[in-house]
């Protein structure tokens, strides 16, 4: 800022000492400061040095836009300078150029400026590269309004942080009119205690970060049906409802310390005799009604005066006089400053304006300025304000605000949350005119969710029939609060009919005006507002749809007569997984951003050619990664549908959640034999086995039978035609894989083998998977189907896990699959598709310990449901009990670190983990390079998939690296609280 030509007088210390000032006693006065005494004195020394000129100037608020020409903001160089004008209002453009800008224009002014902007949702109302908050509307939805309060001092600090001192917010507007053109989502919503509660909260969020509030659009522009950017709208309402309505927030607002007032450009002839005199200019309404009567000591500043509702009214200079003369304080954007202020001069020359009068108002103003610390102006630091003005804080504020502003408005018999996925095959239908990619994507990380889309009604309707639940998306556009909202004609025949065929819930991505036009809603089972369109909306209103997270909001105005304001049923939290960012469950993304680094360097080194990580906490999937791509030859990019060869994870997630239902079902103890579970082992040297000593690895058995080489002829070393075929033929069905085919009874032999070989001769610690060849024979002889069957039938369908499966060729393209080994001397091929695991192949590629494919989404689900204590999507697979029981190292004292069935952390140096987990840790890791990992304590989950044995088994990097639980490692530094 050039060097003010305004001293400051040593004696005024000595005179503020003895005499008191009537201003500083208003306790009620928003714009003082802490130590009003030195605030006076500044104030003080600057107005009294002040030519008239410069004291008219101060009234003055001009426009100024960044994105705008040289010549143009020149000319606001120009409007400082030569009629010293006290503040600027930023309107359209960029962050940095706004900020050069703010500096250039402090630069030249000899007064600091006052600089103000409209950020009614955040920066993003004006500029671009910034971050938009939700909607008032949809802050309106929400119960508690501390939230809104975060959100309004959120946005006082990127203000700030942009130099602007004054945010011309909140609007306090009571839209009562649904066909208001212009406030609409802008207001809180049609009640006037919420509107107030509401209101005053995001007040005292941007007023504690020291940034000035400002109510508006005195005294109440919400039931109006014309713009007054376009023409005067009349508020045709008598004094007491006014009263009782619109002026009830300014009142509560003024009690707690409103900064600021904005005077709208209304014609109220309830409270003003003159007709059509806007409010703006009427003494009557600012100075009697607003500073009189409401007795409001902050500043008063008019709307833009270029509005028509203002600018037809009076000529350029009369029409600023007149509201000055009201009792404004603050004249924003005149039509022609200079004219506006030689017009004041005059008036003040000519005694229509008086000293006392032109003091009052630039007193306050100079107060104002001194309160948000422009007695110490410094320039705008601009290195790094794109980071400083998008930094994750922001994203975790709108995720929280969007998750408590969904509103449950029709819930027959609690269709929300879905349940019982095992039953449900759910269509997803798109309305509106904007994206619902978000929506859909999400619904689909729960289950599967089919978009089925027509040209005609009847082929959807039919195309319909294959459902039994229907998925509406209304999609408009969330470029602005303006946008349209409304159905089309079109769209409304539709919905009535597929309502009318069909189970649906209603999902509406737009303001609740929407559901006006709705002649009855009477078939849809379930509506859900959801506000706007943007992609968190989308995604949270997904995750309420399935139960992840609970429906909280109320309607802010009402949706027609059977949905008033205020309505809002609560849903039930199922306990699936919910998908958010690190920071809402205490982590840190810049810490967590380190795996990305440790991914880049596994897949530049070759260590696996693509991986998929996920890591979950507290119920909450806050960071996925789908890196590299299937083969080094890089064609296909890994997806996060891509599904891999899960290798032993298989144990985990498969065979072991059948034997721990049969424990909670009391069919089967610990204890339980091995003989009593087939009893061909009887008087085996296996018999005495028993089921905990097996599944922790303490039972003597082998750890490995070569089962295939025993099919390999002795000649060639490659497969036997004796017990191969390479086409399907009676006795010969059992597929290997591509074009070769085994011998049925293979399957008999293998449980043969296992019971006749023999027992390690010490009893110590040895992973082995034979128990789980058992397992499987066990479970598919007493139930009478296969593995395949019964792991989906009692477990994924229901929990959702679409993409976990046997056989995966049966369920997926062959390109969605993730290539393992290029196995060059037994199958001779490319395994895609096939289980990589030998013993797994023999079986058909359904195995009790391999065999299994899947993708990060479903692994995580599965473990997720381990740390519910045995529970997801509101069912119950097991006890916690159950898992507690699994969960237990019961030969630690022996140096056997397993679970039963569940590998757990080191007893000593090396081993599974980082060595930084909960001794209640447990997971299992997999040949083929892959790892999940569960903590109780914690409430983490960790899944790592990746394909390391591409092309090659002798491909170790990944493990010598030790690159899974680096990544371990890494996650629980990111833990912050």
């Amino acid at each position: 800022m050039r060097q003010s030509k305004f001293s400051f007088p040593i004696f005024l210390l000595f005179f503020t000492f003895f005499f008191g000032n009537t201003f500083a006693q208003q306790t009620n006065n928003p714009l003082l400061a802490t130590d009003y005494q030195l605030q006076r004195e500044w104030v003080d020394s600057i107005y009294n040095q002040m030519s008239l000129e410069e004291k008219v100037g101060q009234l003055f608020m001009v426009d100024a836009y960044s994105n705008q020409s040289k010549a143009l903001t020149d000319k606001v160089k120009e409007l400082i300078e030569k009629h010293h004008v006290g503040g600027v209002i930023f309107s359209k453009g960029g962050p940095l150029r706004q900020a050069k800008l703010n500096n250039e224009f402090q630069e030249v002014s000899k007064v600091p400026l006052l600089v103000g902007m409209d950020a009614e949702w955040g920066l993003a109302m004006r500029l671009d590269s910034t971050f938009a908050f939700p909607w008032n509307m949809t802050l309106g939805a929400i119960r508690d309004p501390k939230l809104v309060e975060e959100a309004g001092a959120a946005i006082a600090k990127h203000s700030k942080r942009i130099g602007v001192h004054l945010n011309f917010a909140p609007v306090v507007d009571i839209n009562t009119n649904p066909d208001n053109p212009i406030i609409g989502n802008r207001s809180f919503g049609e009640d006037r205690d919420n509107v107030t509660a509401k209101a005053l909260a995001f007040m005292k969020g941007m007023q504690r970060e020291n940034v000035l509030s400002s109510a508006k659009h005195f005294p109440g522009h919400g039931d109006t049906s014309s713009d007054s950017h376009k023409t005067l709208p009349t508020v045709g309402f008598s004094k007491g409802r006014l009263d009782s309505i619109e002026l009830y927030p300014y009142r509560r607002l003024i009690e707690e310390g409103l900064s600021s007032v904005m005077v709208g450009h209304l014609n109220v002839p309830g409270l003003e005799q003159n007709q059509n005199l806007p409010s703006s200019i009427s003494k009557t309404i600012v100075t009697d009604l607003l500073k009189n009567e409401l007795d409001f000591h902050g500043l008063i500043i008019t709307d833009a005066l270029n509005m028509k509702g203002a600018s037809n009214h009076s000529a350029p200079g009369e029409i600023d006089l007149a509201a000055f003369l009201a009792g404004n304080d603050i004249l924003l954007i005149s039509e022609d400053v200079p004219k506006a202020s030689q017009r004041l001069i005059d008036a003040y020359s000519a005694g229509l304006i008086t000293e006392e009068r032109l003091k009052h108002s630039v007193r306050k103003i100079l107060f104002a300025k001194y309160k948000v610390g422009l007695n110490h102006y410094k320039p705008l630091r601009e290195s790094y304000l794109y980071g400083e003005l998008n930094s994750i804080t922001n994203d975790v504020l709108e995720h929280k605000l969007m998750e408590n502003a969904l509103t449950v408005i029709k819930n027959d018999r609690a269709v929300i949350p879905v349940k019982d996925l095992e039953k449900r095959k759910i269509a997803y239908v798109h309305f509106g005119d904007d994206d619902g990619t978000p929506f859909l994507d999400q619904l689909n990380r729960y289950t599967k969710v089919d978009r089925v889309e027509a040209d005609q009604l009847g082929d959807l309707l039919e195309e319909l029939e294959n459902y039994n639940l229907v998925v509406l998306g209304y999609h408009k556009s969330n470029a602005s609060p303006w946008s349209s909202y409304k159905f089309t004609n079109k769209e409304l025949v539709w919905l009535y009919e597929i309502a009318r065929k069909n189970r649906v819930i209603l999902n509406v991505f737009t303001r609740p005006y929407a559901l006006l036009d709705l002649e009855t809603n009477r078939n849809f089972e379930g509506i859900l507002m959801a506000y706007q369109n943007s992609p968190v909306a989308q995604e949270k209103a997904a995750q309420l749809v399935f139960g992840a997270i609970e429906a909280k909001g109320r309607l802010p105005v009402s949706a027609g007569k059977e949905f008033p304001e205020g309505t809002g049923f609560r849903t039930k939290n199922l306990n699936r997984l919910a998908y958010g960012l690190p920071e809402s469950v205490g982590m840190n993304s810049y810490k967590l951003s380190k795996i990305d680094s440790l991914i880049t360097v596994a897949i530049e080194k070759k260590m696996a050619p693509g991986m998929q990580v996920l890591i979950a906490r507290k119920g909450k999937v806050v960071y996925e990664r789908n890196a590299g791509y299937h083969t080094y030859e890089k064609e296909r990019p890994v997806s996060e549908n891509d599904v891999y060869d899960i290798a032993s994870l298989t144990k985990i997630l498969g065979t072991l959640p059948l034997v721990m239902e049969l424990v909670d079902q009391d069919e089967l103890d610990l204890n339980t034999l091995l003989s009593e579970m087939l009893p061909d082992f009887r008087n085996s040297n296996k018999e005495k086995i028993n089921l905990q000593q097996m599944l922790s690895h303490y039972a003597r058995l082998k750890p490995w039978i070569p089962f295939h080489r025993q099919t390999f002829d002795p000649a060639t070393k490659g497969p036997s035609f004796a017990y191969y075929r390479n086409e399907e033929e009676p006795g010969f069905n059992t597929r290997v894989a591509e074009d070769l085919y085994i011998r049925n009874d293979l399957r008999d032999s293998i449980i043969q083998v296992i019971r006749e070989s023999d027992l390690q001769s010490k009893l110590e610690y040895r992973y082995s998977d034979l128990p789980y060849y058992l397992l499987k024979d066990f479970l598919e002889n007493i139930y009478g189907t296969s593995l395949d069957y019964l792991t989906k039938d009692h477990f994924y369908n229901s929990l959702g896990a679409n993409y976990t499966t046997y056989l995966p060729l049966n369920h997926f393209p062959k390109e969605q699959i993730v290539p393992t080994e290029n196995d060059k001397l037994w199958r001779k091929q490319l395994l895609q598709g096939y289980v990589h695991d030998e013993g797994a192949a023999l079986m058909g590629g359904i195995g009790g310990h391999a065999g299994i494919f899947s993708n990060a989404n479903d692994v995580a689900k599965i473990m997720q449901m381990y740390l519910n204590g045995g529970s997801y999507g509101g069912k119950e697979y097991f006890s916690k009990e159950t898992v507690d029981k699994f969960n237990t190292c019961y030969y630690c004292d022996n140096d056997v670190r397993r679970g039963v069935g569940f590998d757990k952390p080191q007893l000593e140096k090396y081993g599974p983990t980082c060595g930084c987990v909960s001794m209640e840790s447990f997971g299992h890791s997999g040949f083929t390079g892959t790892l999940t990992w569960a903590d109780p304590e914690e409430e983490i989950v960790y899944v790592f998939l990746s394909n390391r044995i591409h092309p090659s088994a002798e491909n170790r990097k990944l493990i010598r690296e030790g690159i899974r639980t680096k990544i371990q490692e890494v996650i629980y530094e990111a833990i912050d609280q």
